[in-house]
């Protein structure tokens, strides 16, 4: 059972950045296709970024050119760097496997306000 841990959250003003870590449990990492989900309205989550095992890239339209998802398979670790911060990026950010999400970790908060 994989399980996953996210930090890297906080309190930001608008048009600032954040960069999320998230660690892996596991010997497979390399292997693993992962994504950033963060709640969305009428779902219970929705793919801001994914980042497949052979470096393929996705990003939800609100994140393309703000959002950059990389990984370091030597960590077991996937990040999301966040520039260009706005009000509706507030959100608990959470990763998971990319497209089929299994056992959820706590999450960190993003919370951007002035």
């Amino acid at each position: 059972q994989v399980q996953f841990v996210e930090s890297g959250g906080g309190l930001v003003q608008p048009g600032g950045s954040l960069r999320l870590s998230c660690t892996a449990s596991g010997s497979a990492f390399s292997s693993y296709d992962m994504a950033w989900y963060r709640p969305a309205a009428g779902k219970q989550r929705e793919i801001v970024a994914g980042l497949t095992s052979n470096g393929g890239t996705y990003y939800t339209g609100s994140a393309k050119g703000r959002f950059t998802i990389s990984r370091d398979n030597a960590k077991n670790a996937v990040f999301l760097q966040m520039d260009r911060l706005k009000f509706e990026d507030t959100a608990v950010y959470y990763c998971n496997f990319f497209d089929r999400p299994t056992d959820w970790g706590q999450g960190t908060q993003v919370t951007v306000s002035s």
